[in-house]
């Protein structure tokens, strides 16, 4: 994978969060804190996904939304695509864990390209849920990719989560 292209796509929420038991506000999530870890290390490209239509700023009505939104399988429009995707070989893709998997706009983006002969890496920060169903869910939506070990990392911990990650990364073989 040395000669790879590689793009980091995330979706992340900033704002009222449930971290470590209360809810408090982030200038940055999470997931966003992550990607930046992975770029440092990899130097890959990133993309944000994000909704046309915003999550409310109030936590508890955000995860009102996302249960309903994952309920009635809704794909939440996004706001821009990646220019020239097909140039990516490898794609880590980051996300909260919402209700057991990813965010429903991340269902979005992954229907909305040809991940055939792409690598998938994904990546998502939870506050005790781990990686739910989430790989399981890539493979389903992207069953020509090969989807590689994802990354759990506890949303407290995101800031300190620069060793985990090089880690892990070092695991798949991805940097030195």
């Amino acid at each position: 994978m040395a000669n790879s292209k590689s793009l980091i796509a995330y979706f992340s929420r900033k704002g009222n969060n449930y971290v470590g038991g209360s809810i408090v506000y982030l200038p940055i999530g999470n997931t966003e804190v992550i990607a930046k870890k992975i770029q440092e290390l990899t130097g890959s490209d990133m993309f944000q996904i994000k909704t046309v239509k915003s999550y409310p700023e109030d936590y508890t009505e955000t995860t009102n939304v996302a249960q309903e939104e994952k309920r009635k399988n809704v794909r939440p429009e996004l706001t821009e695509t990646v220019d020239d995707m097909d140039s990516y070989d490898v794609i880590y893709l980051g996300y909260p864990n919402w209700w057991g998997t990813m965010p429903m706009a991340v269902f979005t983006f992954l229907e909305s390209y040809d991940f055939s002969g792409k690598i998938i890496i994904p990546f998502c920060t939870h506050e005790g849920s781990g990686m739910g169903s989430s790989e399981r869910d890539i493979k389903k939506l992207c069953p020509n990719s090969k989807v590689l070990p994802g990354l759990a990392i506890r949303g407290g911990s995101a800031e300190r989560a620069d060793k985990d990650v090089a880690n892990w990364l070092k695991k798949l073989y991805l940097i030195p």
